[in-house]
């Protein structure tokens, strides 16, 4: 997934002098840094790069998998839907109309066998590939199970402060629980870092004990062996949120308009995400946050960025998997943008999968993906490369068997 050794070092030294030269101020004023993005970013619409073939075998089941879909089913296994906790029926609904997962919101109340149950009977529902199952279990205050079967983390910051091979233990039986339940993706860890004596003024992470550690280096290793420990049960990671929540105020879910002010391409918190990526050989995804950051693209959040997306995170990170919006159904940060052009503009800037845990707002945001395919061309492309990219995890998570 990723390049080699040599490839990986490149990018971390590239990413501590930023996307200008070395030995250059490496926090650009706002002109300055959109304008040296803007050279390096391809146009919008252009196809961002796709996963290198893991091997024969996946691409033949992908291009199994793209010959039983007709368009409107490879445009929707881009979408991973909320299944609200109260409303757990709606599930078959939505499977019904083709989505490429189901992601369990709020707080469902089932032990971990009746879970199994649910979640079997959804993937025998499924008439294409197998759905992804994906929940939030980071620990403490964000943990989607806690029935029985199930045990309750600690928050992030103990977890960080846990010897490696015990907090290896603890993802470890994470990673079998929720394999038993039928989950087989969890939106977690969080790679976000807040610097110390932030934390109680960082809405998103801190006041939420999320975050590994204060710096960089304290979060890495921890996230890895976090994302190591699932990927031995069968579950997959991801990464959140690029490419960086330590450093806001306000929370995306509940304030709009939420602007970092600081972070730059060769931050503390993008070389966190690149040393643990660096750091494991599992294949995690990475979600976006839905901040806007001035110094790398002040127009745009990062979610709708290509800037952040195409040129940072799959251009100088070189990350070639599935990227995952954040909420784009009821979180504040995006309720300015119309629902269909949420998912349009997430996908024309380089994403994958598009998340929302508002049921309701699928059927708009598939039907503008579906039309500014059918009308542009340069943007089929994009969404004939963001659907390869998913399947071609599918493919490596042993859901297109």
């Amino acid at each position: 997934m990723r390049s080699t050794a040599v490839r990986l070092t490149a990018v971390l030294a590239s990413l501590a002098c930023g996307l200008v030269a070395c030995g250059s101020d490496p926090r650009p004023d706002r002109a300055d840094s959109a304008a040296t993005a803007s050279q390096t970013v391809p146009a919008p619409g252009t196809p961002g790069p796709s996963a290198p073939a893991p091997g024969t075998d996946a691409e033949t089941r992908v291009a199994a998998a793209l010959a039983g879909l007709d368009r409107r089913s490879q445009i929707a296994q881009l979408f991973v839907i909320g299944v609200p906790a109260d409303d757990p029926d709606a599930g078959a609904d939505l499977i019904e109309q083709g989505v490429g997962g189901l992601f369990l919101a709020g707080r469902p109340p089932e032990s971990a066998a009746e879970l199994a149950d649910r979640t079997a009977g959804w993937q025998e529902q499924a008439a294409g590939p197998d759905l992804w199952v994906a929940v939030d279990q980071e620990g403490g205050s964000v943990q989607t199970l806690k029935g029985e079967g199930f045990d309750r983390l600690p928050s992030a910051t103990v977890q960080g402060d846990l010897p490696a091979d015990q907090l290896g233990a603890l993802t470890a039986d994470l990673g079998a629980q929720l394999h038993g339940a039928g989950v087989n993706l969890n939106l977690a860890p969080v790679v976000d870092v807040v610097p110390a004596g932030t934390e109680g003024t960082n809405g998103p992470i801190g006041v939420f004990d999320r975050q590994y550690g204060s710096t960089g280096a304290e979060v890495a290793p921890a996230a890895t062996t976090f994302v190591d420990g699932l990927a031995a049960a069968g579950v997959t990671s991801t990464l959140k949120h690029f490419p960086g929540l330590g450093r806001v105020r306000g929370n995306t879910d509940d304030t709009a308009d939420v602007v970092d002010t600081v972070t730059a391409a060769g931050d503390d918190q993008v070389t966190a995400f690149a040393s643990t990526l660096a750091g494991t050989a599992a294949r995690p995804m990475v979600m976006m946050s839905s901040a806007t950051y001035s110094r790398i693209d002040p127009a745009n959040p990062a979610a709708f960025s290509p800037l952040v997306i195409r040129d940072l995170l799959r251009g100088t990170l070189d990350f070639p998997g599935p990227v995952v919006s954040d909420d784009l159904g009821n979180a504040a940060a995006v309720k300015s943008t119309p629902v269909g052009a949420r998912a349009v503009r997430f996908l024309s800037a380089g994403g994958t999968l598009v998340l929302t845990v508002a049921p309701d707002t699928f059927p708009t945001m598939l039907e503008a993906v579906m039309a500014q395919s059918g009308s542009d061309p340069a943007f089929a492309a994009t969404v004939d490369a963001a659907v390869r990219t998913a399947l071609l995890a599918k493919a490596e998570a042993g859901l297109l068997d």
